[in-house]
């Protein structure tokens, strides 16, 4: 019996769009391995087999008579998947950063197993780059992982181990697809009723799909229910992206944070607030102290009351763009942040990253679902921040140097931002709107000076 998408997973599928890719990005940058990036290609091809979802693709129910399945991929092509590219000289971090805007911007394939690597050359510093894309029906829970994750050892001397001999399993027809979901309703007649309510005529059907489904990965709290203030980060999105990076070094965040108080989250947030509100002002946008943008903020692991396995927590967060005090604002935050916890256990970030490895794409994954999951109009950006180890990681024996999320963009909204922590410091990947949000490295400047400001006022 084949294994079949999840409803939830179903609709990402059918509302990834032409003009709003739904994949996950990963950009990380290394020193280049002792076998350059012939030894990373032989490395990824050696571990695919720890990732057998990255060799399937999924096929359609004739007629959507039921949801549609993964079947092995008859003529996978790791050669299509795993792509080289070069920056020309003098390879600056704006070349890299171009290119992978125009990676970014590309959907990816609906008819090959739904990712892509690209293997970069000629970045200065002797040091080559990995930009990952993984659509998020690859990542269906914390249980999940990914290509970025198996590409990394704690050991720089770790071998990759032989390639496994892989022959695809064979591909159901359209009739036995029928015939499998014709067994399934009669040995479940539910799942009748739910295909018909879940019936992916167009994109209109799929989008109230999936907002009748969201309470399956989200749960989120909010204090309101009125929609989103209006901002500039919200209009009609277009088909190209800019993505732009910032650095904040860890200890400088756990200082602001003891001096001030909050957590490395609230601090996280407050320097994006700050950031936000100068990015504003810079536009000749009319900020006055009750201006806030609304964020989605999946950062969280809870425990189920039912004893299931733990879920990313999203919060609805209003952040004060209109206080100009930063330290107020990091008071504002982190009561905010506490006002929405609803009692529920967090995790730390050593028990996520024990669960899950280092796996910055699975969780920006979840994150993207989440936005995917609500109306647009509750919120303007999305924003996610994922712990990572801290100590260094190495991919066929080069060490990686950074990693940068890079978030889908939804329908409507022309920023993400994703935060990731790795060996000392955090690293923000900015995926915006080329049109909306050209400036986005603008942005990303005044993340890193609202860092030193909260730094400055902590003495």
């Amino acid at each position: 019996m084949v294994e079949r998408l999840s409803s939830l997973d179903a609709s990402f599928v059918f509302l990834d769009e032409p003009g709003t890719p739904m994949h996950v990005g990963g950009l990380l940058v290394l020193e280049t391995p002792p076998g350059g990036l012939d030894a990373l290609a032989a490395l990824i091809e050696a571990r695919l087999a720890l990732v057998p979802r990255y060799r399937q693709r999924v096929a359609v129910v004739p007629g959507h008579l039921a949801n549609p399945v993964w079947v092995d991929d008859q003529d996978f092509d790791l050669s299509y998947h795993l792509r080289r590219s070069g920056l020309p000289r003098p390879g600056t971090e704006a070349q890299l950063l171009d290119l992978v805007s125009r990676l970014t911007s590309r959907p990816l394939d609906r008819n090959r197993p739904l990712w892509e690597a690209y293997l970069i050359e000629g970045l200065g510093g002797n040091r080559v780059a990995v930009m990952t894309k993984t659509h998020p029906a690859l990542v269906d829970g914390l249980s999940a992982i990914d290509i970025g994750q198996v590409l990394l050892d704690v050991d720089p001397g770790a071998v990759a181990p032989e390639p496994v001999d892989w022959r695809p399993a064979r591909a159901p027809g359209g009739t036995e697809l029928v015939l499998q979901a014709l067994d399934e309703y009669l040995r479940r007649p539910s799942a009748v009723v739910e295909t018909v309510r879940a019936a992916v005529a167009d994109v209109g059907t799929t989008a109230g799909r999936v907002g009748s489904i969201a309470g399956s990965i989200v749960r989120t709290v909010s204090s309101t229910v009125l929609p989103a203030p209006r901002t500039p980060l919200n209009s009609p999105v277009g088909r190209q992206r800019r993505v732009a990076v910032a650095r904040a070094r860890l200890d400088d965040i756990k200082r602001i944070r003891t001096v001030h108080g909050g957590t490395v989250n609230d601090v996280l947030l407050t320097a994006v607030t700050g950031a936000l509100r100068e990015w504003l002002l810079s536009r000749g946008e009319p900020v006055v102290s009750g201006t806030s943008v609304r964020a989605l903020v999946p950062m969280a692991l809870q425990e189920d009351e039912a004893g299931a396995a733990p879920r990313v927590s999203s919060r609805l967060v209003d952040l004060p763009v209109g206080e100009p005090n930063p330290r107020v604002r990091l008071a504002r935050l982190g009561y905010a942040m506490r006002g929405l916890g609803g009692g529920r256990s967090r995790r730390s970030a050593d028990h996520l990253i024990a669960l899950t490895g280092f796996a910055p794409s699975t969780l920006h994954a979840l994150g993207a679902r989440a936005a995917r999951g609500l109306s647009r109009r509750m919120f303007n950006l999305v924003i996610t921040n994922v712990p990572g180890p801290q100590v260094p990681l190495y991919a066929a024996g080069g060490e990686m140097l950074e990693v940068f999320p890079v978030v889908p963009l939804a329908r409507g909204q022309g920023l993400a931002i994703g935060m990731t922590s790795y060996h000392g410091t955090v690293f923000f990947g900015f995926n915006a709107d080329r049109d909306s949000v050209g400036d986005v490295d603008v942005l990303a400047d005044l993340v890193e000076q609202q860092v030193d400001d909260l730094l400055e006022a902590a003495g």
